[in-house]
Formats: C-alpha cells, structure tokens, sequence
C-alpha cells in the first residue's frame, strides 16, 4: 500500500489564503503539489498523475466541474480520486459532482481534523485499489499462459504419446544404447538403405519332436526360455533383432548404428547363445526332451527399412545374405554355429574353427566352403 510519505496530493485553488492552509496542514505527511487554476491543474495532473487531488469548486474561467470532468475523461487522469473542496454544500451541487466523478466532498470553512480525515480514507483506499489492479493483472496474466499452455497440451501429450510408443517399437528390435541414439538421431535412420551387415539365424533342433511329445503350455514354457535367454545376450552384444519365428531368431549387426567389429560380435554373440541354450536343454533332458541349437552366420550386403503399415511396423532386412544365414543354420547340427567363406575370412584369426568342406546350400547353385565355429581364440 502507499505510504502517508510517499503520497503525491494536488490542491487546486484560486485563493492563495487556501493553497496555503492546506499545504501548512499536510506538507508534514504528504508531498504537496497546487495549482491556481484549472487549466494549470489539469497539465499538472497531465504529466505526472498525483495519488489525490483536492479541487475546489468555485474558481474563474474554469470551474471545478469542468476540471473533474476533464480529469476524469483523460486515460492519464481519469482513476486518480478527486475530493471537492467548496462552499456550496448543498444536494444538488453535491449529486453534481458525484455524477461527474468525485468521491468527496469538504465543506469550507475547511476543518483540519475532517480534511486530515478524508485524506488519509482516499489515499488507503487507492493504495488498495492499485493492489488489487497489480493483483488482477498477475491473475490475468498467469490466466492467459494458463490458457496458452491448455492449448498446446493435448498437442504436447499426442507428441508424447507418439514418442512411448515409437520407444516402445524401437525397444523391441534394439538395444537401450541404440534406442537412445535412434531417437536422438530421429527416423532418418530407419529410413530403406542398403548397407553390409553380420546376419546370425538360430534354430533350435528337436523342436518339431518336441511339440509332438508335449502339451502346448510346455512348448509355450520353452520358448519363454529360450527368448528370455537370448534376448540379454542379443542386447548385451548390441544386435538388432530382426524377428522371432517361433523355435527361430534373426539378427544383424553393423545396423541402423554403423559397428566396426560387427562380424565377431556376430560371432561372440552365437558362442553366447549355445552355451546358454545349453544349460536349457540340458535342464530339459530330465524330461527326456533332447533339444540342440544350430546357428548359421554369413556376411554380405542386405537392404534394410521399415516394413509394415501404420500402427504396426518392422524393422526388416532383406537379400541373399538373410537367405544364407538360414541355409546355413539349417545345416548346422545340434550345438554347431557354422559361418561362410566370406565371414570366416574377417574372424579367422580371432575365433577357432574348422572347414566342413564345400556344401550346396539349397536356393543356391554353386558349392561354397563352410566353416564350423568351436571357440574364440
């Protein structure tokens, strides 16, 4: 609120005797600005708007009606509180100035103790007032951001809807690492490219045998097994898992994140799965189900991008060296991870194996030389 001391009163008065009295009786509590006429007080009012004006009725040239009304219609002046100061205290001349604004009257001959009085009750409650407008605006203000922010929030939450659920999509094909890469980088990254990659297909062996012999809720128990197993190790080697199929996994490295040691991550990754499969067959051995994991790794050239349609999308690669990995799988005996020329020319010198000779792989015409994976050196 206003401080008595750092109130701004304007008294205007033709009569020297009153501009005197009155700045003898408030100069002590207020800074007291006068005016001897009108016009003089309306420039003054003008250019530095006071915290009251005390405006007396009866002057020449131009009376205080017409001062207040003025005041009252300039936007600078028109809330400061006016007090009329006169001698006509009559009804009418009272109803007169009220309609045109003022919120008091004194009386003259003017009485310290009522104008001290009217004073102080103006200046307390213009101090509120300019609270409550100070208070108002802030509400309007923090009304208006409140609105605006309302306005772009379903906006934001569509946004982070899409984004869950891009996450959760990304999620299911790579690892956290490259999630977080993916999604800095933005979709570009998925978009269909062609890029050489380490492609791994396994499969478990005995799994027809097995689905004969046992209820679908054990089958169904396995492949959890085997799933939950094989998917640490995929995101532990930072492969993209291409697709579960049924008994079957594929996955490739060096993509969507560019790997220079993609081909014996490949490779350290297959080692991992078979000593992991094995302590799962081995487990269900004891229910006399003989079980084995065959793995096929080949190294070429694939195209890779986003399959599907909306709401429902892969990320896929497609090419002869897909095709090989399976051939080569297919091959593979119980426990066995065999790899081609191409890709046991990169890992010879890191990984024991030995050749299996020269084998046509079906959907391919010409014999290729075979290796059979036994260990990392």
């Amino acid at each position: 609120m206003i401080l008595p001391s750092n109130a701004t009163i304007l008294v205007i008065d033709d009569n020297p005797q009153n501009l005197v009295l009155i700045r003898d009786l408030l100069d002590e509590l207020y800074i007291i600005k006068v005016a001897p006429n009108g016009p003089l007080g309306i420039r003054i009012a003008s250019a530095n708007p006071p915290d009251l004006i005390l405006l007396d009725i009866m002057m020449p040239d131009m009376d205080g009606y017409e001062v207040c009304r003025q005041l009252k219609s300039n936007p600078l002046t028109s809330d400061i509180p006016v007090i009329f100061l006169t001698a006509l205290a009559t009804e009418m001349s009272e109803d007169k100035g009220f309609s045109l604004g003022a919120v008091d009257y004194v009386t003259k001959p003017i009485s310290p103790t009522i104008l001290l009085a009217r004073v102080r009750a103006q200046l307390q409650l213009r101090a509120a007032s300019n609270a409550l407008k100070e208070t108002a605006a802030t509400i309007k203000s923090q009304a208006d951001q409140l609105e605006k922010w309302n306005k772009t929030l379903e906006q934001r939450v569509e946004e982070q809807i899409r984004q869950l659920d891009r996450l959760g999509q990304l999620k299911r094909f790579f690892s956290p690492q490259l999630v977080d890469i993916i999604v800095s980088e933005g979709d570009d990254i998925l978009k269909t490219h062609r890029r050489e990659v380490s492609t791994v297909f396994v499969d478990i062996r005995g799994f027809t045998a097995f689905t004969e012999k046992n209820e679908p809720e054990q089958v169904m128990q396995l492949l959890q097994e085997f799933h939950g197993v094989a998917g640490k190790i995929i995101m532990a080697h930072n492969g993209t898992l291409e697709r579960f199929a049924g008994d079957a996994i594929l996955i490739f490295f060096n993509d969507p994140i560019p790997m220079d040691d993609h081909a014996q991550q490949a490779v350290n990754m297959a080692i991992a799965i078979q000593a992991a499969f094995a302590d799962i067959a081995s487990r269900w051995s004891q229910r006399d189900c003989v079980l084995g994991l065959g793995c096929g790794i080949a190294l070429g050239y694939a195209t890779i991008g986003k399959i599907g349609f909306e709401g429902r999308w892969d990320y896929a690669a497609i090419g002869g060296v897909i095709n090989l990995a399976s051939r080569l799988c297919a091959e593979a005996s119980c426990g066995e991870i065999l790899i081609d020329q191409k890709m046991h020319a990169v890992v010879c010198h890191r990984v024991h194996s030995t050749p299996k000779g020269m084998l046509t792989l079906k959907g391919f015409n010409k014999p290729m030389s075979v290796f059979s994976v036994t260990g990392i050196t």
